[in-house]
């Protein structure tokens, strides 16, 4: 796995950017962790990204944080996808 980059779904909604980056830490260097927090209420939408140093601590922080429980709910932790551009139409 060269992507470093990592989904990180199914997150309690109290944990917060720096908790998030704390759990990953056990696996390398974290160079970013983000809870994805709505922007109408402020309040997080469930899941984040976290991103480490090398694709291989990656991996290991997937194989060994998927499926396991964080805030109170069992994460889902993956490769993060690239991120398709969307309009920013709001109904």
């Amino acid at each position: 796995m060269s992507n470093t980059k990592i989904y990180v779904g199914n997150l309690g909604y109290t944990v917060a950017d720096n908790t998030l980056s704390e759990k990953f830490a056990q696996f390398g260097t974290v160079q970013s962790a983000k809870v994805i927090m709505d922007r109408d209420t402020n309040r997080s939408k469930g899941f984040g990204f976290v991103e480490m140093s090398t694709g291989a601590e990656a991996a290991q922080a997937i194989t060994s944080l998927n499926g396991t429980d964080f805030g109170g709910r069992q994460m889902n932790v993956t490769e993060a996808k690239p991120m398709v551009p969307r309009d920013n139409k709001r109904y």
